[in-house]
C-alpha cells in the first residue's frame, strides 16, 4: 500500500510535515527516517538540528585538537539568566555534549560551567530561581552550576567598592558597616537616569562574570545574546559612546579582561529562538518569559538599550536582513592597535582614549556618572 502522501513536507527529511517556516525552509519538528549507516544526528528534529549546526559552527574554535592531552578540555562559562537565548544555547550545548559522549571513542572538547546570577537580587520585581535552578541541575546534570547574587561582586571583585565611591562622586558615602547587598542597592540607588542604571547595572555584572570565569580558570565566556539582541546592543553601544567597545561586547575574540568573549547564537534571530524553546518541554520548564513592554510608557522613561531594544524587535519582524546586517558589519571590526601599558577605565575597563588621559573612566562612564548623567 503506498504510503500517505504529504501535503506540506519537511524540505530536510520529506517524511513528515513541517512544523516551523524558517527563512523560507519548512521544518519538522521530529526526523522520522532510519539510516543504515550509524549517524549521532539522525532521530533528531529537523529544526532542533538547524539550530544546534548554527551555534556549534560559532564554537568550531573549542573542539579539543589532537595535540591537547586527553583528559584536557576546554572550560567554558556559559552565564544563564533564565532567559529564552541563554536557556535555548545551553540546551544546544548540552545536546552537542551528549552526542559527543554517545560515540564509540567520544573526544570531549570543552567542559561547561554554568553561572547564574540571581534574578530577584538584580530586580526586586523578579521572582526568586530556587525552583528553576534546582530544575536546570537535574535537566542537565553533566555541567556544574553556581548561583550568585549580584552583591556578590564585592567577594569576586574587592577592588570595586572604591571604584564605584569614586564613580558616584562626592555626594556618595559609602557604609562600610552595611552589609554588601545594601551597599550595592545604596551605589545604584545613587545613579540617576534609566540609562545610566542600566549601563552601570551591565558594566558591574559583565565584571562578576568575568572574575568568576578567572576564578574557574576559563578558557572563554559563551553570551547568549540572539542576532537581534546583538543588533540592539550596538546601536545602543554607539549611541551611549561605547563604540569603541564593539569589538568584544558584540564581536568574537579576546575582550580586555584577556578572557575570549564568543557569541554562539548571533546567526539566530529571537523569533527563531521561540520557535525552538517552544518545541522543547523541558527547556520551557526553566526560562523566565520577558514581560511585555507596556505601552503607554513615556520614552523619557525607558533606557536607551530598552529603546534600542524595542526598535530592533519592531522593525526585526519587518527587516530581519537589516538588523542581520548590523550584526554582521560589528563583528566585522577590528580592535585598534594599543600598547600593552594602555590605560584602561577603572569601571568598565575598556581602553583609554588619549584625549581621555586626565580622568579614571572613558567618556561613555564620565556620562554614567551621577554628576553628569544625561
Amino acid at each position: 500500500m503506498p504510503a500517505k502522501e504529504l501535503e506540506s513536507p519537511c524540505v530536510d527529511c520529506g517524511d513528515a510535515e513541517f512544523v516551523v517556516d524558517v527563512r523560507s525552509r519548512r521544518l519538522c519538528k521530529w526526523e522520522l527516517r532510519q539510516l543504515l549507516i550509524w549517524d549521532p544526528t539522525s532521530h533528531r528534529p529537523c529544526y532542533e538540528r538547524y539550530v544546534s549546526l548554527k551555534v556549534l559552527r560559532r564554537i568550531e574554535n573549542y573542539r579539543r585538537p589532537k595535540s591537547v592531552p586527553k583528559g584536557q578540555p576546554y572550560k567554558l562559562l556559559l552565564p544563564l539568566s533564565f532567559g529564552l537565548s541563554s536557556s535555548v544555547m545551553l540546551h544546544a550545548m548540552n545536546a552537542q555534549l551528549e552526542r559527543q559522549l554517545s560515540k564509540p571513542y567520544p573526544m570531549v572538547g570543552f567542559e561547561l560551567h554554568v553561572l547564574v546570577i540571581e534574578p530577584s537580587s538584580i530586580s526586586p520585581s523578579s521572582a526568586s530561581a530556587e525552583q528553576r535552578f534546582g530544575l536546570l541541575q537535574k535537566n542537565f546534570p553533566r555541567h556544574s552550576y553556581k548561583m550568585l547574587p549580584f552583591h556578590s561582586i564585592y567577594e569576586y571583585e574587592p577592588t570595586v567598592q572604591d571604584i564605584m565611591t569614586q564613580f558616584a562622586g562626592e555626594g556618595f558615602v559609602d557604609d562600610g558597616s552595611l552589609s554588601h547587598k545594601e551597599r550595592l542597592d545604596a551605589f545604584r540607588a545613587s545613579i540617576t537616569t534609566a540609562t545610566a542604571k542600566a549601563d552601570v547595572d551591565q558594566i558591574l555584572l559583565n565584571r562578576l562574570v568575568v572574575s568568576y570565569a578567572k576564578e574557574l580558570n576559563c578558557d572563554a565566556i559563551l553570551w547568549g545574546d540572539s542576532d537581534s539582541r546583538l543588533a540592539a546592543k550596538t546601536l545602543a553601544n554607539v549611541a551611549k559612546g561605547r563604540g569603541s567597545a564593539l569589538t568584544w561586547q558584540v564581536s568574537d575574540g579576546k575582550s580586555p579582561s584577556g578572557l575570549e568573549f564568543n557569541f554562539p547564537l548571533r546567526d539566530l534571530f529571537q523569533a527563531e529562538l521561540h520557535s525552538y524553546a517552544n518545541l522543547i518541554p523541558e527547556l520551557m520548564a526553566i526560562i523566565i518569559p520577558d514581560e511585555p513592554p507596556l505601552e503607554n510608557t513615556l520614552t523619557k522613561n525607558l533606557s536607551i538599550d530598552e529603546l534600542m531594544m524595542r526598535y530592533v524587535q519592531t522593525h526585526g519582524e519587518k527587516y530581519p536582513g537589516v538588523m542581520a546586517n548590523v550584526t554582521r558589519t560589528a563583528n566585522k571590526l577590528q580592535p585598534a592597535a594599543v600598547s600593552a601599558g594602555a590605560r584602561r577605565c577603572a569601571f568598565c575597563d575598556a581602553f583609554m582614549r588619549d584625549s581621555e588621559e586626565q580622568s579614571e573612566f572613558c567618556y561613555a562612564c564620565a556620562r554614567s556618572r551621577p554628576d553628569s548623567a544625561c
